[in-house]
């Protein structure tokens, strides 16, 4: 799984497509709203940078900024980019999976976006929080985003892409009918009852595998290290009122932020 991934994400094509990508996801800049006074201070980790999206925000932010991918083209690309940045960015080719080349407890503050999380296999995310764990102090900040496999409950149902238009309604079974095509080893109950599973959805025209996760379910996987678990639909600058909000039912991405005991 994570080497079919990472050979598509460090492809010439896909590198372009990344590095003209500019702006915040409405979560993120909500984060970086309530961290902004604290900034200077923090040696900040931001994993899964790409083209540099996130970087261009928080490097001139942070006390210290050290960025990584595990793609090379993406790292290249970024070199390029910020190569006269004011702020030097440590910029490096790294696997999330073994960090090994940090020190415990190095960073105050972790950024994981673009659902970079979601590329590997069940086993490997679960070494990624370690990871994480690992490489942030006691009571730093990790923010990271994951698809919702709630959601995609709704994507599998045929039933919640009828409507009076005929013309979206044929465009929405479409979708549904390609989406159920490449994953037709999964049932609707399957996707309803699961708590995560990998699935193919229409990122890169199929291309991917990708892994979704139940909003309970990240809670359960974050409980042994860490805590003041937040969640932000990707869509919007405001946390979820509790695991029954609305909003986890409709928002594909979700951004959890939270705190290392």
């Amino acid at each position: 799984m994570i080497e079919n991934n990472r050979t598509l994400y460090d492809s010439d094509r896909i590198v372009g497509y990344y590095k003209q990508l500019n702006r915040l996801q409405p979560a993120e800049a909500a984060i970086l709203g309530q961290l902004k006074d604290r900034l200077p201070t923090m040696r900040m980790l931001d994993i899964g940078i790409g083209g540099g999206r996130t970087t261009q925000h928080f490097l001139p932010l942070v006390g210290e900024y050290t960025g990584i991918d595990y793609a090379p083209g993406m790292i290249a690309a970024c070199q390029q980019r910020f190569a006269h940045a004011p702020q030097r960015a440590q910029l490096a080719v790294v696997d999330a999976r073994d960090m090994g080349q940090f020190a415990n407890d190095s960073f105050d503050f972790i950024l994981f976006s673009f659902n970079g999380i979601d590329y590997v296999s069940h086993g490997d995310r679960l070494r990624i929080l370690q990871e994480l764990h690992r490489v942030g102090k006691a009571g730093s900040y990790v923010l990271f985003s994951s698809h919702n496999l709630q959601s995609m409950a709704r994507a599998f149902d045929y039933r919640q892409h009828l409507g009076r238009n005929p013309l979206k309604t044929y465009e929405n079974l479409a979708m549904w009918g390609i989406t159920r095509f490449f994953n037709r080893s999964l049932s609707l109950r399957a996707v309803q009852s699961a708590g995560y599973l990998v699935l193919r959805d229409e990122s890169h025209n199929f291309r991917l595998q990708t892994y979704y996760i139940r909003p309970e379910t990240q809670v359960e996987q974050l409980a042994f290290g860490f805590d003041t678990i937040e969640i932000y639909p990707w869509t919007q600058r405001t946390k979820v009122k509790d695991l029954s909000d609305g909003w986890l039912e409709s928002d594909l991405w979700l951004y959890y932020f939270c705190r290392i005991s």
